[in-house]
C-alpha cells in the first residue's frame, strides 16, 4: 500500500517564505520601500543605533516589522539587526528580479532544489530510526500478497539501499513505491553467485554455516531444481530416503505416502533405515502405494529393528541381488541391488562410525574398500548409480559447524579420505556437488537443538553415478521441505 512522503519542514524556514512573499508582494505592487517605516528607515542608515534603543524601543520596531517582540534587550537587538539585514537584501535581490524576471526563476528554483535536499534528508533520518525500531520485530515475519509471500527482510534491505543512497547524495526522492499484489520474492540462481533472500518459514534457504565462503548460497529447491526433460525424452526419476524407521514414519500425522508419490511421480524409491524385521516386511508390501508393485527389501539379522534397506519400483527390475556377497558386510541388511536395462541401482546405508569412532577402523579399512570394489565390479558390465545415506559429509562446505567435528563420526579426516579413495577417485561422481559447486545443501539435521530450524545439518546422502553416464544427469536435487525423519529425500533425473 503506497504512502505519503511526510515532511519535516523547518519552521524558521517557513517564516523566511513568507517575509519573502510579502516582500515580494509589495514590490510586484510598486508600493513598498523600507523608507515607507520611519522607525526603520533610522536604524537603517545608522544600525548602530539598534544597541542605544530602549527596550520598548526595540519591541516597537519589531512590531512594526512584524515580528514577535520576545526574549531580553540582546535577543532584540539580534533579532532587529536580522530582521534589517535581510530586508536590506532581499530589497536588493527582488528589484533585480523585478527588472529581470529570469533572476527570480534561478533563485526560485535554487530554493526548491535546496528545501527538496533538506526535506530528503530529514525523511531519511526519520525514515531509518523507524527502520531500525521495526527491524528487530519484524525479523521472522512475512507478508502475505493474494498467497503468495514476500520476505520482509527483503524490504529491511531495500530500506538500507535507500539510506545508503542518500547518504552519498546520489538520492532523488523517498516516495515508497506501492506494493504490487503479485510480487513474489526474488531468488538468484547458484550461477549467478547472489545470495538469496531468507525466507524464515523455509529453514533451508538460510545459509547456516559457521565457517562460509565467498560465493557461498544455500539450496532453494523451488529456484535450483530444473525442469523435467523435454517430451519425448527418455528419463528414470529416482528418488532416496533415510526414513529412520518406516513404521514411525507411516503412522506420523500429517505424512502421507501417497501425496510424496503424487508431487513426485518418481519411479523408484529408495529407502535406508527402514528397521523392519522379517516378519514386518509382508504387511508393509500390502500397503504399498498402487503402481509399486515391485519391492526388494533386506533386514537386519544380528540386530532387529535396525538398519535396513529397500528398493520400490514401478519398474520391473532385470535381477536383484542382497548385500556385498561378504557375509561379514551383509548381516545388518545395508544393500540392495537392482538391475535395470541401463544400470544397476544400488541403495545402501553405510554402516556409522559410531560413539567413540568405535567402529572408524572397520569402516575405513573394511567397508568401504569392498563397497568400492562391489560397485566397479558391477561397472564391468553396465554403469553404476550408488544412493543413500553414505554417512559422509565429504567437504567442509558439507557440513554446519566442520571445525567442531574434526573427531565426530561423520566428518573424520579418516572416512573423508576413504570416501575420497574408494569411490570418487575410482570414478564415481557426486552428482549434487557436480551440478551446485558452492551451494550448502544439508539432508540430516540431529533432533536436538532445534538443528533442522536453524539449519544446522550435514549433507550425508548422496547420489553417486558412473563417470560414464555423469553428463547425462539432468538434475540431482535435495527435498528439505519433506518432514518425518531425521534426514529428508534426495533426487535424480537421469536420461537415459
Amino acid at each position: 500500500m503506497g504512502s505519503k512522503r511526510r515532511s519535516f519542514s523547518n519552521p524558521s524556514s517557513i517564516a523566511d517564505q513568507n517575509i519573502d512573499k510579502k516582500l515580494r508582494d509589495a514590490i510586484d505592487n510598486d508600493n513598498y520601500t523600507i523608507s515607507d517605516n520611519p522607525i526603520l528607515k533610522d536604524i537603517k542608515d545608522d544600525p548602530s543605533k539598534i544597541k542605544a534603543m530602549t527596550i520598548q524601543q526595540l519591541r516597537t520596531a519589531l512590531r512594526t516589522a512584524g515580528i514577535p517582540p520576545k526574549g531580553l534587550k540582546r535577543e532584540l537587538v539580534s533579532a532587529l539587526q536580522s530582521y534589517l539585514a535581510k530586508e536590506i537584501d532581499g530589497e536588493s535581490s527582488l528589484l533585480a528580479d523585478k527588472q529581470d524576471p529570469s533572476n527570480s526563476d534561478k533563485r526560485i528554483s535554487m530554493m526548491m532544489e535546496t528545501k527538496s535536499v533538506e526535506d530528503q534528508v530529514q525523511d531519511a533520518n526519520s525514515f531509518s530510526k523507524v527502520s531500525e525500531v521495526q527491524q528487530s520485530r519484524r525479523t521472522v515475519k512475512q507478508l502475505q500478497i493474494k498467497g503468495k509471500t514476500v520476505d520482509v527482510n527483503a524490504k529491511i534491505v531495500a530500506t538500507e539501499q535507500k539510506k545508503s543512497a542518500c547518504a552519498s547524495g546520489r538520492m532523488t526522492s523517498l516516495t515508497k513505491k506501492k506494493a504490487s499484489s503479485d510480487v513474489d520474492s526474488k531468488y538468484v540462481s547458484a550461477k549467478n553467485r547472489v545470495t538469496l533472500p531468507v525466507n524464515q518459514s523455509e529453514s533451508w534457504t538460510i545459509l547456516a554455516h559457521k565457517k562460509p565462503q565467498k560465493g557461498w548460497i544455500a539450496y532453494n529447491p523451488r529456484t535450483m531444481r530444473r525442469s523435467l526433460p523435454i517430451e519425448n525424452t527418455k528419463f528414470v526419476k529416482i528418488l532416496s530416503w533415510n526414513v529412520n524407521g518406516l513404521r514411525a514414519l507411516l503412522k506420523l500425522e500429517g505424512f502421507s505416502a501417497m501425496e510424496l508419490a503424487k508431487q513426485e511421480n518418481f519411479d523408484v524409491l529408495c529407502l535406508q533405515e527402514t528397521k523392519l524385521q522379517e516378519k514386518d516386511v509382508e504387511s508393509i508390501k500390502q500397503s504399498l502405494i498402487e503402481g509399486y508393485e515391485n519391492s526388494f527389501w533386506t533386514c537386519s539379522n544380528t540386530r532387529l529393528g535396525y538398519s535396513g534397506t529397500a528398493i520400490i519400483s514401478r519398474i520391473k527390475p532385470l535381477a536383484v541381488r542382497y548385500g556385498l556377497g561378504i557375509s561379514d558386510h551383509d548381516s545388518e541388511g545395508r544393500v540392495v541391488t537392482a538391475e535395470f536395462d541401463s544400470f544397476y541401482l544400488l541403495s545402501v546405508y553405510v554402516p556409522n562410525s559410531g560413539d567413540g569412532l568405535r567402529r572408524l577402523a572397520y569402516r575405513i579399512t573394511e567397508w568401504d574398500p569392498s563397497l568400492g570394489n562391489y560397485i566397479k565390479e558391477l561397472e564391468k558390465s553396465k554403469p553404476v548409480i550408488l544412493t543413500g545415506d553414505l554417512n559422509c559429509a565429504h567437504e567442509e562446505i558439507d557440513i554446519y559447524n566442520p571445525a567442531g567435528n574434526r573427531r565426530s563420526a561423520g566428518f573424520t579426516i579418516e572416512e573423508r579420505q576413504s570416501f575420497s579413495t574408494n569411490f570418487l577417485s575410482r570414478g564415481f561422481v557426486d552428482t549434487f556437488r557436480k551440478q551446485n559447486p558452492d551451494v550448502v545443501g544439508y539432508t540430516y539435521w540431529g533432533y536436538r537443538h532445534g538443528a533442522r530450524k536453524g539449519n544446522k545439518g550435514w549433507r550425508l546422502d548422496y547420489f553417486l553415478v558412473s563417470e560414464a553416464i555423469a553428463d547425462d544427469v539432468h538434475d540431482s536435487f535435495i527435498l528439505p521441505d519433506v518432514i518425518g525423519s531425521d534426514h529428508c529425500p534426495i533426487g535424480l533425473v537421469l536420461k537415459l
